[in-house]
């Protein structure tokens, strides 16, 4: 899997069911997520972050916020209720289209397409937040390595990372074909029986790696959630960073 095999699958992917590629539901496929609905999700998930990092002693109102593989801007309107701007970054032009044609946010949100492995566009030090939720999870696990460290650089000294990655199937029927078949044959299976567009890969990223990734970029892991998710066949683990509160 390469970086430019993502870009080109979710390109594909946003141009044919841009809210349900986002957000999978079986009864949503064909353009049948109502927006309010779909941006409800947004909202619901965004409030489970909120109490979680309450429960850290955090902050939950920010100045900027960088929300990484906005898509359809699902989590980035619901942050925006909790920021003064929100910039959504993607790869794929026709979800930061679907993202403007959704958005409600009175100018709050911003959207950016961001076509390299790095987030070179934006200097060190800009956002007090990064949130990244359903995306690392797609991603080649050198390509995660590099976005890390960059979530790193942009924060703020002491700025917070909020973000999601799988760590392996679970023992479950699609799980299972997940842990056993080689990953041509599963997309092979998504496009031939599922019908998907274009593919949605799946990526394996343990825990100890993103510590030490994130230790070397000179973050900390602050708290971790372990969740076994029977929508998706994978357990995924939720993590809280923190960037230093200096820069050497």
């Amino acid at each position: 899997m390469s970086f430019d095999e993502v870009r080109r699958d979710w390109t594909r992917l946003g141009e044919d069911d841009p809210l349900w590629a986002v957000y999978v539901e079986e009864d949503k496929r064909g353009g049948k997520w109502d927006p309010d609905q779909f941006l409800a999700t947004g909202r619901a998930d965004v409030a489970v972050a909120l109490g979680w990092l309450a429960r850290l002693g955090l902050a939950a109102r920010w100045a900027r916020v960088l929300d990484f593989g906005c898509g359809a801007g699902r989590l980035s309107q619901a942050l925006a209720e909790h920021a003064d701007e929100v910039v959504g970054v993607d790869v794929a032009p026709p979800m930061l289209d679907m993202a403007r044609t959704l958005d409600r946010s009175e100018g709050r949100c911003r959207f950016v397409l961001n076509e390299s492995r790095d987030l070179g566009q934006f200097t060190d030090g800009q956002f007090d937040l990064v949130y990244s939720e359903l995306v690392l999870q797609h991603l080649p696990a050198p390509v995660i390595d590099g976005y890390l460290a960059e979530f790193i650089r942009v924060l703020r000294p002491g700025g917070v990372a909020l973000l999601q990655c799988t760590n392996r199937p679970l023992w479950t029927v699609k799980g299972t074909i997940w842990r056993l078949a080689p990953g041509w044959l599963v997309r092979w299976g998504q496009r031939r029986f599922l019908r998907y567009p274009a593919p949605m890969r799946m990526t394996r990223y343990p825990t100890d790696r993103l510590a030490a990734v994130v230790a070397a970029a000179g973050g900390a892991v602050l708290d971790a959630e372990v969740t076994d998710d029977r929508a998706t066949h994978w357990r995924s683990t939720r993590y809280v960073l923190r960037a230093a509160a200096s820069r050497s």
